[in-house]
């Protein structure tokens, strides 16, 4: 490469860190997988030029300790979290990413799981996860990416990633803007966005102007238990995806998929997964404020059960170190909450049963010890509306406390 095109190149990858275009957003690769969120979105990072490469570093790391009420709920001490390093060059006539992600919640989740009150979606050990979420995978993604700039208004793209985010939701809820403060799941996760682990993800799309269409194939099998390993299978799965960002501060999604065996315990159940979302971000002069409302459907194809879940979540930063938050759900849960994790009875059949509602606010501030890592100290609080059926077991009016660190590397003024 000359030098005239390595300086043109390494301008092209500078200005993307800002973008002012959706084909700049897309090419960032900021978010989980190829997902998008608005061209305004802050995304605090490292960053470094080495040769032809532009290297960064993005990361979140929370040390929680949770208290729950209810003869359901529990306390623990543990760390959510993730680490994602990547690089980005012009090769030939395109820009080449390559990513990883990793998570340590193997070893700082233990026994598979954190509580969090009327969660539910997943197995350890052959008996289903009640009032918990799991942990993510130490292998996260690997991926790489290629962008290939056909016009000065048409992105083709491509992604393969051994484990990745296939085009099937929003950014996934450790990623999104609107929930960085959050330290713990969404209860409509399953619903959601849970494919953004998945393995053996091959993804196209094609981007004109402020619309996007993507397809992807993946093995549906969500992880196991074994979460240090990198469980590939076939591609027997697919997902199609519909992305409109009208401008700057906005970004839509709309999308589809069919997925095949995802739950371990029913593993005859194939599955129609929908959503939709809209974020909406506004930089201020001395901080950001971020929304994402969300809509997630599953239908079992075998006996048409199907399940709803609906989020709005927006985080304020505001007078350069301070963040306020809330998340407010309504999530769809099944009879299986009912059998705890017991296992489940010869013949037993899943079904919708009732509906649950989270309502969280929270608070917390930067205290910068260290240059570069914005280390806060915060609190989060949850009150739940449960449904009737689920009275019994867990009383009228459960509440959730959370108190944290939080450390994530940041430069410039995108915290």
């Amino acid at each position: 490469m000359n030098h005239a095109a390595k300086d043109d190149g390494m301008a092209e990858l500078m200005q993307q860190m800002h973008p002012q275009t959706f084909l700049q957003q897309i090419q960032r690769h900021g978010s989980s997988g190829t997902t998008a969120e608005p061209n305004s979105t802050p995304v605090p990072m490292l960053m470094t030029m080495k040769g032809s490469w532009m290297l960064m570093f993005h990361a979140n790391v929370f040390i929680d300790d949770t208290q729950q009420t209810s003869e359901r709920g529990g306390d623990k001490l543990f760390s959510t979290n993730w680490l994602m390093p990547m690089a980005e060059r012009r090769l030939g006539p395109g820009q080449l990413t390559v990513r990883t992600m990793f998570s340590l919640e193997p070893a700082t989740v233990t026994g598979r799981r954190y509580p969090l009150l009327f969660q539910q979606g997943e197995t350890a050990f052959g008996v289903p996860i009640a009032d918990g979420q799991h942990p993510h995978d130490f292998f996260m993604e690997f991926a790489a990416l290629y962008d290939w700039k056909l016009g000065e208004r048409t992105l083709l793209s491509f992604y393969a990633a051994p484990v990745g985010d296939p085009a099937l939701g929003p950014t996934a809820y450790p990623h999104r803007t609107s929930a960085a403060e959050n330290p713990v799941g969404a209860l409509g996760h399953h619903q959601e966005d849970s494919t953004h682990i998945a393995d053996d993800v091959v993804t196209v799309g094609l981007a004109q102007g402020i619309v996007r269409v993507e397809a992807s194939g993946f093995h549906g099998r969500e992880p196991n238990e074994h979460r240090w390993e990198i469980q590939q299978g076939a591609i027997d799965s697919w997902s199609t995806r519909l992305t409109v960002q009208p401008g700057k501060d906005w970004s839509g999604q709309y999308s589809y998929a069919r997925i095949a065996s995802p739950e371990q315990l029913f593993p005859t159940e194939n599955q129609e997964r929908m959503t939709a979302s809209v974020m909406y971000n506004r930089p201020l002069q001395a901080g950001n404020w971020a929304s994402t409302v969300l809509w997630g459907r599953t239908r079992g194809l075998e006996d048409n059960g199907k399940e709803n879940s609906y989020l709005l979540e927006s985080s304020l930063r505001f007078a350069e170190r301070n963040h306020v938050w809330t998340r407010l759900e309504n999530a769809g849960r099944s009879n299986e909450l009912l059998n705890g994790e017991n296992p489940l009875p010869a013949g037993f059949e899943e079904e919708p049963l009732t509906h649950v509602q989270a309502y969280t606010f929270g608070y917390d501030r930067d205290f910068d010890v260290i240059p570069h890592l914005a280390s806060a100290i915060g609190a989060q609080v949850t009150a739940y509306g449960v449904g009737k059926p689920l009275q019994g077991s867990y009383g009228t009016d459960p509440v959730g406390l959370n108190f944290f660190v939080r450390l994530r590397p940041f430069s410039g003024r995108d915290r």
